[in-house]
């Protein structure tokens, strides 16, 4: 399952030192012929190159007439649009623009000057980082269980880095495209059919990244959960001829084993909805109800490659919720390791059920912060689209922390109260808690005050839906299917614990 390309990075001195093709990338108002790639083209190419320059800056990435065969060597000229409206957010999305570009126009190899991507506020080593990340990410499709075409898939293979001095662009690079190669290992996770990706394999998947990454797995059986009153867990697993796992993913990066962070990825290899089946159309994409897990592992395993000075844990509760004579039932009572009853108002809202028991067992670390990721709510795609995260917790401080960490990992989030107002909306009638709101509104919020009720220990917890952002979209240059979100957020999460101690 570990199929992780490697592609090669250069820091070039000069874009003459390679015969790749050559990328001018400006803004709107800039001519070509201030372009630190201009003095390579020949003199007899100059002036078309400047004749052209007028059709191609006004929108990021230009997609007609870009390539031209100047003497030796193309060129791909690239707009980035108005300068006054560029931001981190528009870098991003160029940057894969740019690689989709090459992968139409079949360009195995390129040259690249960073200084043409500079964004205001961010020094170039987070440039470096953040270019490296993203052709990552827009150069990954899955493929895996596709016959490839004769002449193979197209795919970026060298890319050549030019910019000005700095010895820290280099690792930046290497660490960018570490992140971006671990994002993609969860996009493949989670993009893996539910037939394929049972919790099993979500088990030995976690076994197999850390046995190479270097952190400790240990996996509960269902037996094991049942001595624990993992009721909640073991309650949606019911319907199942697949067997929970309950996968416990460790790193200690300090000499002591104190105030870790505990990072819980909702696993659900696959959604039916349970009893009160979904529709048939809302089903084709639930094998993608691990992207949470999928994050946490790939989380992890970029953090023990970077032998980051952290105590981390991951947690991934992995299930089935299908449909048979074993099943949960609506109305039914699940007692949970807290001790606290869960009301089945509907069994398509089981993913907070298992995360109930995930929260409860994330206690015995003592951490000092938790975070769960999950594709728990339809409603966050109603209320943010498909740009962001919904992001809650009852916590300022942590609120703040998590905004800063989305904003500079490029997986953003967004806040949603959490106020005590809405724990009125999840009391049960029959049990201590319902797992559906009493209300028709605030669905997303209604599923995170339902696993407050099991955090209201931690020191600090943040809860993440990635409903709105579990799958890429054409206008962010991503390819169909999973899109990894939630693993850069944690990995920058774990990047700043210092803001934690």
């Amino acid at each position: 399952m570990r199929k992780i390309t490697h592609r090669q990075i250069s820091l070039q001195k000069a874009a003459a030192t390679t015969s790749s093709v050559l990328v001018f990338a400006g803004f709107e108002n800039i001519s070509w012929n201030t372009h630190p790639f201009f003095k390579f083209i020949l003199p007899a190419d100059k002036e078309y190159l400047l004749h052209v320059e007028k059709d191609t800056k006004k929108d990021v990435g230009i997609l007609e007439k870009v390539i031209l065969p100047l003497g030796k060597r193309k060129v791909l000229l690239f707009g980035l649009g108005a300068n006054e409206k560029w931001s981190f957010r528009s870098f991003e999305r160029a940057v894969r623009c740019l690689a989709h570009l090459a992968k139409k126009y079949k360009i195995g190899s390129f040259t690249v000057h960073l200084d043409d991507f500079k964004v205001p506020g961010i020094d170039r080593e987070k440039i470096a980082e953040g270019f490296a990340a993203n052709i990552e990410l827009a150069d990954y499709e899955f493929v895996t269980h596709r016959e490839p075409p004769k002449e193979g898939w197209p795919a970026l293979k060298n890319i050549f880095y030019v910019c000005g001095a700095n010895k820290n662009v280099a690792a930046q690079l290497s660490t960018g495209s570490l992140i971006g190669r671990e994002v993609n290992y969860a996009r493949e996770l989670a993009n893996t059919p539910g037939g394929l990706m049972t919790p099993t394999h979500v088990a030995n998947a976690a076994r197999a990244t850390g046995k190479e990454a270097g952190f400790s797995v240990r996996v509960l059986s269902e037996k094991e959960m049942k001595k624990l009153g993992m009721g909640g867990v073991l309650g949606v697993s019911a319907g199942s001829t697949e067997e929970a796992q309950f996968v416990i993913m460790e790193y200690w990066g300090k000499k002591s084993k104190k105030d870790p962070f505990v990072f819980i990825g909702k696993g659900i290899t696959f959604d039916s909805g349970g009893l009160q089946i979904k529709p048939s159309q809302s089903m084709e994409e639930m094998h993608m109800d691990m992207s949470g897990g999928a994050a946490v592992i790939a989380a992890l395993s970029v953090i023990a490659r970077m032998k980051l000075p952290i105590n981390c844990v991951g947690i991934i509760p992995a299930v089935e919720n299908m449909p048979s004579g074993g099943s949960y039932r609506p109305g039914d009572l699940l007692k949970t390791m807290s001790s606290k009853t869960i009301e089945i108002g509907h069994t398509d809202a089981e993913g907070r059920v298992v995360l109930s028991d995930a929260l409860t067992y994330a206690e015995r670390y003592t951490p000092k912060l938790v975070v769960d990721v999950a594709t728990l709510t339809g409603a966050c795609t109603v209320a943010l689209g498909h740009y962001l995260s919904a992001l809650l917790t009852p916590q300022d401080h942590v609120a703040k922390f998590m905004r800063a960490c989305g904003d500079a990992s490029g997986d953003y989030v967004w806040q949603l109260p959490l106020w005590e107002e809405y724990e009125s909306h999840v009391k049960g009638y029959s049990g201590d808690v319902m797992n559906t709101g009493r209300y028709r509104e605030a669905g997303t919020i209604q599923g995170a005050i339902f696993l407050h009720q099991f955090a209201k220990n931690f020191p600090a917890w943040a809860h993440i839906d990635i409903a709105s952002t579990m799958t890429g979209k054409e206008d962010q240059w991503l390819a169909r299917g999973a899109s990894g979100a939630g693993t850069r957020l944690l990995i920058e999460v774990a990047r700043r614990y210092k803001e934690f101690f």
